[in-house]
Formats: structure tokens, C-alpha cells, sequence
């Protein structure tokens, strides 16, 4: 499968700087998986802002 990473980035909320990941999103959800996360598209800016990408946190947000 082709990477769409260019259609990706352009809707990508992530605010880490630097971020080797930001719009390729099969690496980036494995990767807060891993760290049982969610990645920044799973959360409106406000919250993705402060980097709580918890399942608690979108369990609070949506539950």
C-alpha cells in the first residue's frame, strides 16, 4: 500500500514539533498504541494541546 503521507499531513492535528511520524499515521497509531495511547486525530486541538493522549482522557471526553 502507498503512503498518502502528503493527504495526511494536511489534516494531521499533531503539535509535537519534530515529530518523525506527523502524516504517516500506520506508524504513528502503532506507535502510541505501543504506549497505550491514541494518537492527535483521536482529540480536538485543546486537548491534543496538552499532550494527554490517554484512553482515559478520550474515554472522559466521549464517554
Amino acid at each position: 500500500m502507498e503512503c498518502k503521507k502528503d493527504e495526511n499531513i494536511e489534516r494531521c492535528n499533531c503539535s509535537y514539533p519534530g515529530c518523525p511520524r506527523k502524516g504517516i499515521c500506520c506508524d504513528c497509531l502503532a506507535y502510541h498504541l505501543e504506549k497505550n495511547q491514541l494518537p492527535a486525530c483521536a482529540f480536538p486541538d485543546s486537548v491534543e494541546e496538552t499532550y494527554d493522549r490517554s484512553f482515559n482522557k478520550f474515554v472522559e471526553l466521549h464517554g
